[in-house]
C-alpha cells in the first residue's frame, strides 16, 4: 500500500511540474491584445486604436504627484525623441486623481513632445488592467498586443532592446 501511494504522489507531483510549465509557457509566449480604448490628448484630439495599428505604442500611465513619474519622464523624453523617427507612438497617461490644470501646467512648462491623454474617470486604467500604480508603462507591438509591462521606472536600456526589435519586426 505505502508503494502505491508513493506512486500517486509522484505521479501527481509530475503532473504538477508539467501544469506549472505550461502556464508559465503561455503566460510568457502568449501576447495579450491590448484594450481596444480611445485615449484623448490634452488638446481634445482623439486617438483611436486605427491611429495606432501599425506603430509601436508606448502606454505610460503617471502622475504629477508620482516622485518616480517625475524622475524618469526626461528618460522617457529621450527614448521618444530617440525612437519616434522608427515609427514609435508614445501617450502619457495621466490618472484620475491629478488635476487637469496640473497635467497641463506640467506637459506646457516641461514641452513634453508626445502626447498627454486625462482619464478623467479611470477607464483607461481599469482597460488596462485596473492600473493602481504609477508609473506603470505597457510597450505594444505593431499588432497589438502588449508585449511588456513595467511597473516603476523601466531599466532604459532593456527597454531600448525592447522597442528596437518591436520596431524592425
Amino acid at each position: 500500500m505505502a508503494t502505491a501511494n508513493r506512486n500517486w504522489i509522484k505521479l501527481l507531483a509530475g503532473i504538477a511540474v508539467v501544469v506549472v510549465a505550461a502556464v508559465a509557457y503561455f503566460s510568457v509566449s502568449s501576447r495579450q491584445p491590448a484594450p481596444q480604448v480611445t485615449f484623448t490628448d490634452l488638446n481634445g484630439q482623439k486617438i483611436t486604436p486605427e491611429s495606432l495599428k501599425g506603430k509601436v505604442v508606448m502606454v505610460n500611465f503617471w502622475a504629477t504627484s508620482c516622485v518616480t513619474c517625475i524622475k524618469e519622464m526626461p528618460q522617457m523624453v529621450q527614448t521618444y525623441n530617440k525612437y519616434k523617427d522608427q515609427g514609435l507612438e508614445y501617450i502619457a497617461v495621466a490618472m484620475s486623481y491629478d488635476p487637469p490644470n496640473y497635467v497641463l501646467n506640467y506637459a506646457q512648462t516641461r514641452q513634453l513632445p508626445f502626447r498627454v491623454a486625462l482619464d478623467t474617470q479611470g477607464e483607461l486604467a481599469r482597460s488596462f488592467g485596473d492600473v493602481k500604480l504609477t508609473p506603470t508603462t505597457y510597450v505594444i507591438d505593431k499588432e497589438g498586443n502588449i508585449i511588456k509591462r513595467y511597473v516603476g521606472e523601466p531599466e532604459f536600456s532593456q527597454l531600448h532592446k525592447l522597442l528596437e526589435k518591436a520596431l524592425a519586426a
